[in-house]
């Protein structure tokens, strides 16, 4: 099986970079294959252009690092998002991956009738979205209106045919001690050992 990690954080000391090392250490373990898609190591530019919404109407790519992302994408069995939410939201380089990458032509279509979204990405199996954050669950959940879930998850994994979405939250991230965060990264790798 081979598994795409979309991994987003500027800060190799983050706790999202211990999520990452968790997770590819359970996968190996598990005996899949990871390809891992670095947004910051790979610098890549979130930043839709005039060009970039010409080629989303034509459905027709033309960024080459978002091309070889769909590629990626289409060879994968199983997909990871790991990333942090800043003020409510993912960061830049993460909506940005979705805004070229999550792409009409390449990663889904449109039904006949016109109404809906149909995955062109059929080997796709899962996808799990890890995320961390300070704020906690019940607040941004009441409080702040659950942006992950209702555009991210909702409004474009679902909506554009990803089957199987599973969210994993960790939150009030500052304030957790070290035995707490140690336990949760050993879950997760025996979580994606059983994979």
């Amino acid at each position: 099986m081979k598994t795409l990690i979309v991994f987003n954080h500027p800060y190799n000391g983050s706790f999202c970079h211990s999520i990452l090392e968790s997770v590819k250490k359970g996968l190996l373990g598990a005996g899949h294959e990871v390809d891992i898609i670095d947004l910051d190591s790979d610098c890549f530019n979130p930043v839709m252009s005039g060009e970039d919404l010409l080629a989303f109407k034509n459905r027709q790519a033309i960024d080459e690092q978002a091309i070889d992302y769909v590629k990626r994408l289409q060879q994968a069995d199983h997909l990871i998002f790991i990333f942090p939410i800043w003020w409510e939201l993912m960061p830049a380089m993460m909506k940005g991956f979705i805004d070229k990458v999550i792409f009409p032509g390449s990663t889904y279509g449109y039904a006949k009738s016109g109404h809906g979204m149909i995955t062109k990405l059929n080997n796709l199996q899962s996808t799990t979205v890890i995320t961390t954050m300070n704020t906690p669950k019940l607040k941004y959940k009441f409080a702040y209106g659950n942006a992950i879930k209702k555009s991210f998850i909702k409004g474009t994994l679902k909506k554009t045919g990803f089957r199987n979405v599973k969210w994993i939250s960790f939150n009030k991230i500052k304030s957790s001690s070290e035995k707490i965060r140690d336990t949760w990264l050993s879950n997760l790798e025996k979580r994606f050992t059983k994979r």
